[in-house]
């Protein structure tokens, strides 16, 4: 019989972040459901001490992506639940948590493939850039590690619910106030700015059972510090997205 940890042991564990991340993503709602679904999300990983020292990350320059380990702080429960309604069903059926990607998990751990942007000093923290992330402001980093092409992609794996990506993607149209109000912001501190609000709206994040429904609601999505206003549009030529704002 294989031995198990005692659960004293068990209850000691403790894990240390090792970075907190700068995300453009400043809550969920607006959040790619999986990482890679947009291109043109930015963020900053700061490294905690005493993990700040370049030495750790050496060679790590080599690696064009990473395997991020994070905790969904902002979905830390008290209570778990054995099954969750993904919303790629619909939000209606059910299947068990261990069989999705629900945050809502025993120990609130995610993981995510990212784009290595390089490390820099900034402001005298040591900072890793990623792109290409579904990560909110302020998400505990737990672990670092390469992605290896070779052992971790697996061409021919299957899920059966979820196999290919979401192709579905409403169109976006910027209303003249928010064009305008873009064309003052500065790319450096935005950057791909108007891509990234594409994304966000386009895949549209509203609940399962908001959509495809008729509405006069107007959403807003926290990008930087910016709250990007938009809205769901019907009419004879089918559904798009509106974007209202950007302030």
């Amino acid at each position: 019989m294989p031995r198990h940890p005692s659960r004293p042991a068990a209850d000691a564990l403790t894990l240390s972040p090792i970075a907190y991340t700068r995300s453009c993503f400043r809550d969920k709602f607006g959040v790619p459901r999986q990482p890679g679904l947009t291109r043109h999300a930015h963020a900053e990983l700061v490294i905690e001490p005493p993990f700040d020292r370049e030495d750790a990350f050496r060679g790590l320059e080599s690696a064009s992506h990473l395997w991020l380990t994070f905790q969904f702080h902002e979905a830390v429960r008290a209570d778990w639940r054995p099954v969750v309604r993904p919303p790629r069903l619909g939000g209606n059926k059910k299947i068990g948590v261990f069989a999705s990607r629900s945050p809502f998990r025993p120990n609130s751990l995610g993981l995510s493939v990212v784009r290595n942007g390089g490390l820099a000093r900034k402001e005298g923290r040591l900072v890793l850039h990623i792109s290409d992330h579904d990560l909110i402001e302020g998400t505990p980093i737990l672990d670092i590690k390469p992605y290896l092409p070779f052992a971790d992609s697996v061409p021919d794996a299957s899920l059966g619910w979820a196999d290919s990506p979401p192709t579905e993607r409403l169109p976006v149209r910027f209303r003249p106030e928010a064009d305008e109000q873009l064309k003052q912001l500065p790319p450096d501190r935005y950057p791909e700015l108007r891509l990234l609000i594409k994304d966000v709206v386009s895949y549209d994040p509203r609940p399962s059972f908001r959509r495809g429904r008729e509405e006069d609601r107007i959403y807003g999505a926290h990008l930087y510090d910016l709250n990007v206003r938009f809205q769901f549009v019907a009419d004879d030529s089918g559904e798009r997205v509106e974007v209202l704002t950007v302030c």
